[in-house]
């Protein structure tokens, strides 16, 4: 079932959320931010106390399905995240569901995706809701051809490179972007900002507060900051 006829800020159904990883060496801060989606999880917050989180909020919880997608689906023979984690893949592409959330972060330097992970990238976009980049991930939908007349971000040192890379992109310097579904952030803990931006456009409601939206009142406990998306909080410039 395509994403394309789900609306995902009112799901009638399990929200499928997917990180690609790609043959490479991900870093692993870049898909940390996943956890922020788990947090919105009746599986998560029923592990709270009902004294700390209110009836009211709870009842905002979303079912999420969680996939760690690579090509094959079977455990890599050496580390596929830095700090020598290895995360045991749950899909395969030929076996993962239909995608409603997708996100990618950086592969190390050296590594070239394969065509089999560039067109399952492809289709992955077509079929989601929301397809997210962190930090260097978004060389990957670049490589896919993706981007072409969109709006887009990357980590600061590397928009002149990318500028030259995609000149039909829009290239933006901000902590993140978003256009349409394509959702961009700049590097690493920016992703954070991102997702949590996101969670606030899609199910938290710009006038909402911690009282009555459970995306902001998880935002506030788990001291999700707010930071400015034009880096205005920052004395430095690469």
């Amino acid at each position: 079932m395509s994403s394309k006829t789900f609306n995902l800020s009112k799901p009638d159904r399990t929200v499928q959320v997917g990180v690609i990883l790609l043959g490479g060496l991900t870093e692993f801060l870049d898909v940390a931010p996943v956890d922020l989606f788990n947090s919105l999880t009746p599986r998560f917050l029923q592990t709270l106390s009902s004294s700390f989180l209110p009836a009211h909020l709870l009842q905002q919880a979303i079912d999420m399905e969680f996939h760690w997608v690579t090509e094959t689906g079977k455990t890599p023979s050496v580390s596929n995240l830095t700090a020598r984690t290895t995360i045991v893949p749950t899909d395969s592409f030929a076996t993962c569901p239909v995608l409603d959330i997708v996100l990618i972060g950086a592969y190390h330097a050296g590594y070239n995706p394969t065509e089999a992970e560039l067109a399952y990238v492809r289709k992955a976009y077509d079929n989601c809701s929301a397809f997210m980049t962190i930090c260097g991930g978004i060389e990957v939908p670049l490589r896919a051809g993706i981007l072409e007349g969109k709006t887009a971000t990357g980590p600061r040192f590397m928009l002149n490179i990318l500028r030259q890379l995609a000149p039909g992109t829009n290239w933006i310097e901000k902590r993140w972007a978003s256009d349409g579904k394509l959702w961009t952030s700049g590097a690493l803990l920016n992703g954070t900002d991102m997702v949590a931006a996101f969670q606030r456009e899609v199910w938290g409601g710009k006038s909402f507060t911690e009282e009555d939206s459970l995306v902001e009142f998880m935002a506030r406990v788990g001291g999700v900051p707010v930071r400015d998306v034009d880096y205005k909080d920052v004395d430095w410039k690469l």
